[in-house]
């Protein structure tokens, strides 16, 4: 039997790009960004999730580019910096591992 961690949190399910990455992004990619990350969001608050709307919520809805300056990462599993040699190959994992539970790689 798994021991509860606590409550979920928006930014345990949340993925950020820098601007730099965000670019990086073909028009599906970022297309899946944005339903997937606003699917999480509306589970979140579908079971009892209630605090202020994250800022890439509010971005995503109003149709802007939801990425956030670098080294400015809210999401805990995000990376601090990313290195120049691995930036394309970390845009591909954070892509992968988290739309991974949609069918999508």
């Amino acid at each position: 039997m798994h021991e509860s961690q606590g409550p979920v949190s928006f930014k345990d399910v949340a993925v950020d790009f820098t601007q730099e990455e965000w670019q990086q992004l073909d028009p599906v990619e970022k297309t899946t960004y944005r339903d997937v990350m606003l699917e999480n969001y509306s589970h979140l608050v579908s079971v009892g999730y209630d605090s202020t709307k994250p800022n890439v919520i509010v971005k995503l809805e109003q149709g802007e580019e939801p990425w956030v300056a670098e080294g400015d990462f809210p999401c805990q599993s995000c990376p601090d910096t990313i290195k120049e040699a691995n930036r394309q190959t970390t845009v591909e994992k954070k892509f992968t591992i988290h739309t991974h539970g949609y069918g999508l790689e």
